[in-house]
């Protein structure tokens, strides 16, 4: 019997090279490390049939995983598209330049750096790009829902930079009179415009009009709303911002990292004569980085393309009316939603006051019922973060879920049933029916499956 060589690597469909290349490395696993394999396989499950409502995360594309998962991690590549510090690159460079494209396509921007290996990298790359250390700088006050990198007092951002920060009003929403105030009286060198648990739509003009009066740059971190601004559901702070920085792992349903985006401002001269597109290029690398993670990059580009694709923004529309559809049925059951609603994907909910819990007391019997979501304090907290007196709600997995309204009220109807069933025994413990545990847990299940996540199956 003659033999017939294989055909040569190189010949053969990409998807065929691909699929030959992850079913050896699942054998591979399966061979090698049992132990991690059963890990692997019982959080897909884990994922398949719990219903996720935090609002900083979603379900990847698995097309984003899979690029993610690739032989790209085996490249170094210090450097950009064309100068690397590195040989071996070719291919690299194409991907990079295919995600750069794509996110000044998705964003309308006029440069892209798709290097920071997440949001809060981003951050830090634009303060220390601008900034010297001690300089002032003004963000929104954590407990009014600001980020850690926005100068928060345990974030290096508060640490290095002199913070200040803005609040809400009495109605939770972004009190501009106070902005405005601050920013004279402490004439920070940077403001912030960007929220990890805010559920309004931010003014960007308004910002950049107390930014320009005292002088001040403008950071616009959309790393919550990323989604919502390509699809035009939320104003686009790009050419209103200096800076615009986000994440892929949002709304943008890709893996986690960063972006460096910027609009008009990009041929902007600074003391010294750099332009800001210039300055962002070195202050990714070699400043804050050096090697990017070349195969988050290729994620990054899946994940870029796919924004632009059919059904994105129809999946948008529907993280905002899924949204706005659970905060109604809460406030309709008696409890207290900050600010009374939401206009992206994110609620928050006063459960202390509610329910007489705690928030971490919320987030965990919640989890026992298969419902996920995150402690969160809210204005006047007398509670540390760890314990906090609200949760946060997201609507990003629903809408991956291609949930409906009819979905919504149900689980409204499970979060009120077990959050009511929920005795608190201290600040951190609690009782829970079993009865209503296993039965709401079974319901979430059933409801999972029935609308799982496109490829989660």
């Amino acid at each position: 019997m003659t033999h017939v060589a294989d055909p040569p690597l190189a010949a053969t469909r990409p998807a065929a090279r691909l699929s030959a290349f992850y079913a050896d490395a699942v054998g591979d696993l399966e061979a090698s490390d049992p132990a991690l394999l059963h890990l692997l396989g019982d959080e897909l499950v884990r994922q398949r049939d719990t219903l996720a409502l935090v609002a900083s995360c979603s379900p990847a594309r698995p097309a984003a995983l899979l690029a993610e998962g690739s032989a790209f991690a085996n490249v170094t590549a210090e450097g950009y598209p064309g100068r690397r510090f590195h040989a071996g690159c070719v291919n690299v460079d194409k991907v990079e330049q295919l995600a750069i494209d794509r996110a000044v396509l998705a964003f309308g921007a006029r440069y892209a750096n798709v290097q920071p290996h997440s949001a809060s990298t981003a951050n830090q790359v634009v303060m220390t790009s601008l900034l010297e250390p001690h300089d002032p700088i003004l963000g929104l006050d954590l407990d009014a829902g600001g980020h850690l990198s926005h100068g928060a007092p345990v974030n290096v951002s508060g640490r290095v930079f002199t913070a200040y920060g803005y609040g809400l009003g009495p109605d939770g929403l972004i009190d501009y009179d106070e902005v405005r105030a601050k920013a004279r009286a402490h004439r920070p060198r940077l403001i912030i415009a960007g929220t990890t648990a805010y559920p309004r739509v931010l003014d960007w003009a308004a910002f950049r009009e107390i930014a320009d009066e005292v002088g001040a740059y403008l950071l616009a971190d959309i790393s919550h709303i990323a989604g919502l601004v390509v699809a035009g559901l939320h104003p686009s702070p790009i050419d209103h911002a200096h800076v615009v920085t986000t994440c892929t792992h949002k709304q943008l349903y890709g893996p986690r990292g960063g972006l460096v985006l910027l609009g008009e401002s990009a041929d902007l001269r600074l003391p010294g004569g750099r332009t800001l597109a210039q300055t962002m290029q070195s202050g990714v690398f070699p400043l804050m980085q050096g090697a990017p993670i070349v195969n988050s990059i290729a994620g990054k580009a899946y994940a870029l393309g796919a924004v632009t694709g059919p059904g994105f923004t129809e999946t948008m529309g529907r993280i905002r009316s899924l949204a706005a559809a659970l905060a109604a049925e809460l406030v309709t059951r008696g409890v207290r939603v900050i600010s009374g609603g939401t206009d992206n994907h994110i609620v928050v909910a006063d459960v202390l006051s509610s329910f007489g819990i705690t928030g971490i007391n919320a987030e965990k019997a919640l989890e026992e019922c298969g419902v996920l979501v995150n402690k969160n304090r809210i204005v006047g907290d007398a509670h540390p973060a760890q314990v906090a007196s609200g949760v946060r709600f997201g609507s990003n997995g629903m809408a991956a879920r291609e949930f409906d309204t009819d979905d919504v009220t149900r689980v409204a109807d499970l979060v009120v049933e077990v959050l009511t069933a929920t005795r608190a025994t201290s600040n951190t413990t609690y009782e829970l029916p079993a009865e209503l545990r296993e039965r709401t847990a079974a319901l979430v299940r059933e409801m999972c499956r029935r609308r799982p996540v496109a490829g989660y199956r």
